[in-house]
């Protein structure tokens, strides 16, 4: 919470009445799914975050540091 506050000037008031206008927006019943939805999407970042890179993928970057080297030089 002290975060919040910290990094964008969000306090506990501030939290409550975003809470109040999304329950409004949304409803009560949507809440769990969007709630869910975003769950499942901060899970598929880090997951992304954590995850070793492909043979391929490993390959692709080196490439792309050897033509940034040689457009460099140029």
């Amino acid at each position: 919470m002290i975060v919040l506050y910290f990094m964008f000037g969000v306090g506990l008031p501030e939290l409550i009445i975003i809470l109040i206008i999304i329950l409004m927006v949304f409803g009560v019943g949507k809440l769990p799914e969007i709630g869910g939805a975003i769950g499942k999407g901060i899970r598929g970042f880090k997951k992304a975050t954590k995850e070793p890179d492909t043979p391929e993928d490993t390959e692709k970057k080196k490439e792309i540091k050897e033509n940034h080297k040689n457009q460099e030089k140029q």
